[in-house]
């Protein structure tokens, strides 16, 4: 169907009709941005900036720059909050995680982490379940990054240390500068990694060998490997190109149909944890609704005009 549209002749009728059917299709105007903008949710945070650079799209940035924004138990809430929010925000369509200051992350804040080891309990077992919700709530924190709908983008600058693997690993889309560095830190001060490294970086590089090595020797992967091992996909001069190229990828992303984008991101990661069959049995599910979605005809309203699609809210 779709391919007989494309192909035939576009007679004023057929143009006419499909206009008809893509109602809403105007110009983003500033009063629709402003519009946009006061409908939209306020995000207030102690170690987070959260930003609205381009139209629906959100950029989330660490924002300890004294501390390396070394995450503290404060940013382990907060990552959990507001990943938890942007799922729902309907105006959201791709995110971008930034870091201020020197470098993206120095990982887990050891200092506000020491608490953790002094826990008042009655016994061991106690003990032990006290620590255990800790270490789910912090899973929590970067697996909602993971379940957000919106697709995420990383953007890496100097180092990228311990806890920030934990949150790089949760998102879709990885870029780093041409410093950067990128270090499985725990086993140096006594630790397994326990936030999603050790889940997650063997299926982003494909590699189990590498990721143990890494794992096992806490050794600094530098730009150019973590490029060659599919850990980034692009590397950029300095953190100024970083951010706006990460900034063109991100509205390149947002300008596409959000059914489309969320159901390739909901896809896709039902794919890497199941089979080809079971995936295959997911997505004809899936599809069988998606596939009534008006943006199906905006596209191809969009592709005979050589217009701009413009597609509603989620």
């Amino acid at each position: 169907m779709l391919r007989t549209l494309a192909t035939t002749p576009r007679p004023s009728t057929v143009s006419a009709a499909l206009r008809h059917l893509a109602t809403g299709a105007r110009p983003f105007s500033t009063s629709m941005a402003a519009a946009s903008a006061a409908e939209a949710p306020k995000f207030e945070f102690e170690t987070l900036a959260v930003t609205r650079p381009a139209q629906h799209v959100i950029q989330v940035e660490l924002n300890r720059p004294k501390k390396l924004n070394a995450v503290n138990r404060v940013c382990w809430a907060e990552m959990r909050d507001c990943f938890a929010r942007i799922a729902t925000d309907r105006d959201c369509r791709a995110v971008i995680i930034t870091g201020a200051g020197r470098m993206f992350t120095a990982g887990l804040d050891l200092q506000d982490a020491s608490a953790m080891f002094t826990l008042e309990a009655d016994d061991a077992a106690r003990r032990a379940l006290l620590l255990r919700q800790i270490i789910k709530d912090y899973q929590d924190s970067f697996t909602n990054i993971e379940k957000c709908p919106t697709p995420v983008i990383a953007a890496v600058h100097n180092g990228c240390i311990g806890a920030g693997v934990d949150l790089i690993t949760a998102c879709d889309i990885r870029l780093c500068t041409a410093d950067a560095y990128f270090q499985v830190k725990e086993v140096d001060v006594g630790l397994a990694a326990d936030v999603g490294t050790l889940q997650r970086l063997p299926k982003v590089i494909g590699s189990d060998s590498l990721t143990r090595e890494l794992a096992f020797t806490a050794r600094k992967m530098l730009a150019p490997e973590a490029h060659q091992r599919g850990l980034v996909s692009h590397v950029y001069a300095d953190e100024q190109e970083l951010r706006k190229k990460a900034l063109e990828m991100a509205s390149l992303i947002a300008s596409k149909s959000p059914v489309a984008v969320v159901g390739s991101k909901i896809n896709l990661n039902y794919s890497r944890d199941h089979s080809v069959a079971e995936s295959l049995e997911y997505m004809a599910t899936w599809n069988q609704a998606m596939l009534q979605t008006e943006d199906i005809m905006k596209a191809v309203m969009s592709s005979m005009d050589k217009s701009t699609p413009v597609y509603s809210k989620l």
